[in-house]
């Protein structure tokens, strides 16, 4: 269940007059969570030590990671009043998931394409690292695929018997060829052949948050374009280390992967 906080969290006395600053927080209180504020319009709101960008109706988005600390803060400093919030998060369990059948290749890449990663982890790096002024972020968001949730954000893989990194996406199963559309709008930053995660997508949707899409068969966009909420984008296919075809969509707040099934409002089915 979605979790609202909505709290009047300072009075102090301003210009001789009573004044409250009140922030409205929405979202799940966990690790991996995409948390949506709004403070008074003209403040200044940091997440810890990160300054946060706010519209002009104060309106803001940060995450946490998977393995985030449970103990954070939020800083909001408005008309000389400084008032500081400490946020508690609840701790995640995840699941482990043993996958046979995957190529030598991929569990264990050839020395060869070693420099190929890194070229495609540096591109990724960067194209999540832009923030834009997109408000594209605060519409209600849509799920990019339909079928049926086949892997979820967090749980660690094990492939052909050896651990491996922590999945950080929602995975719908589909065949290859099923549409996938863009579940919010936003800008193409990424359209690309990479390594592990195939023909990928990277879309902008501001204020530092991209969705990714990867393993896929066929891109209808292009870097630069722009697409709106349910556009197509892109197919279904089984690109790069699958085991089968499906969608594998993440959400990124800058460099800190988020989990999609937690971004409020999206209609999630498993």
């Amino acid at each position: 269940m979605k979790a609202w906080l909505k709290a009047l969290l300072l009075t102090a006395s301003v210009s001789g007059a009573a004044a409250a600053i009140e922030v409205e927080l929405n979202g799940d209180f966990t690790q991996g969570a995409i948390i949506f504020g709004k403070a008074p319009a003209g403040s200044q709101v940091l997440f810890n030590d990160t300054v946060l960008q706010l519209n002009d109706e104060g309106r803001f988005v940060f995450g946490v990671g998977r393995d985030a600390p449970l103990e954070h803060s939020l800083t909001v400093s408005f008309q000389d009043q400084t008032l500081v919030k400490p946020l508690t998060l609840k701790a995640r369990q995840y699941d482990v998931q043993h996958v046979n059948g995957v190529a030598q290749k991929y569990v264990t890449p050839p020395a060869e394409v070693t420099a190929r990663i890194q070229r495609d982890n540096l591109r990724v790096k960067a194209a999540r690292q832009n923030i834009s002024d997109s408000e594209a972020i605060f519409q209600q968001p849509i799920m990019p695929a339909q079928g049926r949730i086949s892997g979820v954000y967090g749980s660690q893989r094990v492939f052909n018997g050896q651990p491996r990194n922590p999945h950080y996406g929602l995975d719908v199963a589909a065949a290859v060829g099923a549409p996938v559309v863009a579940p919010l709008a936003g800008k193409v930053l990424l359209a690309d052949d990479l390594y592990y995660s195939g023909l990928t997508l990277i879309i902008d949707h501001g204020f530092g948050i991209s969705s990714t899409f990867m393993h896929l068969s066929k891109m209808d966009v292009a870097p630069g374009d722009t697409v709106a909420k349910g556009d197509k984008i892109a197919e279904v296919g089984a690109t790069g280390r699958v085991t089968g075809p499906h969608l594998d969509w993440r959400i990124n707040w800058l460099q800190e992967r988020l989990d999609p099934a937690l971004l409020p409002g999206l209609p999630v089915s498993r």
